[in-house]
């Protein structure tokens, strides 16, 4: 796979990332950890570069996870973490956090769980409204110069927000959600990306299982899945969504591919500094998703997918009212 380059500071990667959240949770029971830590060595043997995890993960397993896994490799993968949740004494999230303090403790507990000693791309997981971006942003630079951090992220960040950031310590990367299935950034998110250096990572670039084809109308979700919890897989939502993979579907059978591969090719024809992070715990789904890497998507086929992404009205927010709430736009 061709390596890709987040932001002006120049953070190389694998075109495919691998998001490592649902390893720990939100989607049913939790594998064995020995299946993770094998996994994940398997994703690194088929070239992945970038993995994705977070404190909040877990919480707390996740990083462990991540950090055990790679730590044999460590010198030939990116691992991006975050900052930005608050936890009871039971380590259960409390809600989000910024503060200075805050963020050099959760540094040093990921660096502790990660095996490192210093994190490739650090993000804030979100926009804490409490305390000024200035000083998030400053706190990270302190990080950087002190050699624990190399580069600093943001996640579901605004473009004010953004530029505000991006003026005390730049941004490499920007992570928000973008699929077929999800085109908000394009109005306002990927232009200012563009103007100021700053790569994108796209989450849920997989529409959290839609764009795989193999979500049907009669999908149950059961305890753990947090999708039992969205809107857009409510029952009705669930049906009228599912048009949009029909016409998706018409494209990869035509190009002898996946749904997901070509979903994922899309996003990749976007912008050369776009990197999605599909999670998967599956070697075979895996293989599937660096699939997409090496299919050729032609000015019509590009179109096509446009025409029925536009076609379809997608029913459903993507999150429930409260963590709606902790998107800043």
């Amino acid at each position: 796979m061709h390596a890709r380059t987040l932001g002006s500071p120049g953070l190389r990667v694998s075109p495919l990332g691998l998001g490592c959240m649902g390893m720990s949770q939100s989607f049913g029971r939790r594998p064995p950890r020995e299946e993770m830590i094998t996994f994940l060595r398997a994703a690194v043997d088929r070239g992945v570069t970038l993995f994705d995890t977070a404190e909040v993960y877990g919480p707390f397993h996740n990083e462990e996870l991540v950090g055990e896994a790679l730590q044999p490799v460590r010198d030939d993968v990116v691992i991006a973490t975050k900052f930005g949740f608050a936890f009871d004494e039971a380590g259960a999230s409390t809600g989000v956090t910024s503060r200075p303090e805050s963020i050099r403790a959760a540094v040093d507990g990921s660096l502790r769980r990660l095996r490192t000693e210093a994190i490739d791309l650090l993000y804030q997981h979100r926009v804490d409204p409490d305390v000024p971006i200035e000083e998030v942003a400053g706190t990270v630079k302190e990080l950087i110069e002190a050699g624990k951090v190399h580069h600093f992220g943001m996640s579901e960040a605004g473009v004010a927000t953004i530029r505000r950031a991006h003026a005390v310590q730049p941004v490499t990367a920007l992570q928000s959600e973008y699929s077929l299935f999800w085109r908000e950034p394009e109005d306002e998110i990927l232009p200012a990306l563009e103007e100021l250096g700053i790569g994108f990572v796209p989450f849920s670039p997989l529409g959290r299982g839609f764009l795989t084809g193999q979500v049907s109308a009669s999908s149950e979700f059961g305890e753990g899945d947090i999708r039992a919890t969205l809107p857009r897989f409510e029952r009705e939502a669930l049906e009228a969504n599912l048009a949009l993979v029909d016409l998706v579907r018409k494209v990869a059978e035509r190009k002898g591919a996946t749904v997901g591969q070509v979903a994922l090719a899309w996003l990749l024809a976007q912008e050369p500094w776009i990197v999605p992070i599909p999670g998967t715990r599956r070697l075979e789904r895996l293989d599937e998703n660096l699939g997409a890497a090496d299919l050729e998507l032609t000015g019509d086929d590009l179109a096509e997918l446009d025409e029925a992404s536009a076609s379809v009205q997608v029913v459903g927010d993507r999150y429930p009212e409260a963590m709606q709430k902790m998107i800043d736009r």
